[in-house]
């Protein structure tokens, strides 16, 4: 990969990490523009550079994790059905999924479509949970669950807890936040069991490639969590939903 491709990767993980438009499925059309064929170590790299986004929560939310105990353990028990699930599909995920353009496609246009109906049906109640530490186990196991279906590139991580967490009586601005949150320990294991498996047959220069790509989506993804945090005061999430359809629908003409 050229730096201007590791460039552009970056900036498109860290802007599209916690926004619910899947930042899997559009690395992966990033690929298909940029002509960059999805080898082991771009499949890889994808993954990787994720850290840096998750970096990004840790800094801006250092001390609620630092002090946060009872957000932990809310936080482990949505994290334990992806831990579950990955661990025994890593490989069929990886083989199948990740690289197909037409799963990418059709997730992001019915995720999109979901979402945008979800919304229009969706009314906040008065007793929403507005603390991350109000949220209880069994409302942090379900939204662990839709979570998991994130595992399906272009589904979205964010998008898929989000709605979890508004299906289950959660304030916007709570599940947003929580969605970060438990990116922190879902993207590091995933992160960590690719690197395990894969890292081995990388070459020296592709680390150099990691390395740019992490610092890249770090910087742009602090700027994409404080949008949203901003954006949801004033807006559904209707707009995201209908840049996924739009977006699949082009990217389908390119692709075919």
């Amino acid at each position: 990969m050229h730096l201007l491709d590791v460039l552009v990767f970056g900036i498109v993980e860290g802007i599209t990490e916690f926004l619910p438009i899947s930042s899997t499925g559009h690395l992966m059309l990033t690929a298909k523009l940029l002509q960059i064929n999805q080898t082991e170590f771009v499949k890889s790299f994808e993954i990787a550079i994720q850290l840096g986004a998750i970096l990004a929560v840790v800094v801006l939310y250092w001390d609620r994790l630092i002090k946060g105990w009872e957000i932990w353990k809310r936080l482990l028990i949505a994290f334990a059905p992806a831990a579950l699930i990955g661990a025994l599909l890593y490989k069929t995920i990886k083989r199948y999924l990740l690289g197909n353009n037409e799963v990418v496609l059709w997730s992001l246009f019915i995720g999109g479509l979901f979402l945008i109906i979800f919304e229009l049906f969706h009314h906040e109640k008065e007793d929403a949970v507005e603390e991350l530490s109000g949220v209880s186990y069994s409302q942090a196991l379900i939204i662990g669950l839709f979570q998991s279906v994130a595992m399906i590139p272009g589904v979205s991580r964010a998008a898929a807890t989000i709605i979890g967490g508004l299906f289950v009586g959660l304030k916007r601005k709570t599940i947003v936040e929580f969605s970060f949150l438990l990116a922190v320990p879902t993207m590091l294991a995933a992160t960590a069991l690719d690197l395990f498996k894969s890292a081995q047959v990388f070459k020296s220069e592709q680390f150099v490639s990691l390395g740019a790509g992490f610092v890249i989506s770090f910087l742009t993804a602090i700027i994409a969590i404080k949008f949203l945090l901003a954006f949801i005061k004033r807006h559904s999430f209707i707009s995201f939903g209908a840049y996924r359809v739009i977006i699949a629908l082009v990217f389908w003409f390119i692709v075919k």
